[in-house]
């Protein structure tokens, strides 16, 4: 059996030393002999202020270069809600087909309405496109 890398996927902001205990805790509970848990941005937040708008970015793109490299396998969604900085996981874990689970009730249903606003977006940004191309006005 192939050992699974998976990205763990947790807010931060906010009670940060506290969603940090909760990500190594979940970390601890799930490393075993199929699953390796990923979560660079522990390591990020040692030196880089979450607080802080460049701290923070520089923080999120190290992590999508996770997603870019094809270092993981899967991204596994925790917490109470869907932070910015998940979305951006999500948005690149779906344009890279890197499958993705949501392993609590809330990141279930929030995974489920990001979905469905990310495909309304893209529906009305196409129907004004054929629309101008059609030679029609753009207000839909």
């Amino acid at each position: 059996m192939r050992v699974k890398t998976v990205f763990i996927a947790h807010p931060i902001s906010g009670d940060i030393k506290g969603n940090v205990v909760k990500v190594l805790a979940i970390c601890e509970k799930i490393h075993s002999k199929e699953i390796i848990p990923v979560a660079p941005y522990l390591v990020s937040l040692q030196y880089l202020d979450d607080e802080i708008i460049e701290d923070r970015k520089l923080g999120i793109a190290a992590n999508l270069e996770c997603f870019r490299r094809k270092y993981i396998d899967e991204l596994w969604l925790y917490g109470d809600r869907i932070s910015k900085g998940m979305e951006q996981e999500i948005k690149l874990a779906l344009k890279l087909r890197i499958p993705i689970k949501s392993k609590t009730a809330i990141t279930k249903i929030a995974l489920k309405l990001f979905i469905m606003k990310s495909a309304l977006k893209y529906t009305e940004k196409f129907m004004k496109t054929e629309n101008k191309r059609r030679g029609g006005n753009d207000k839909s």
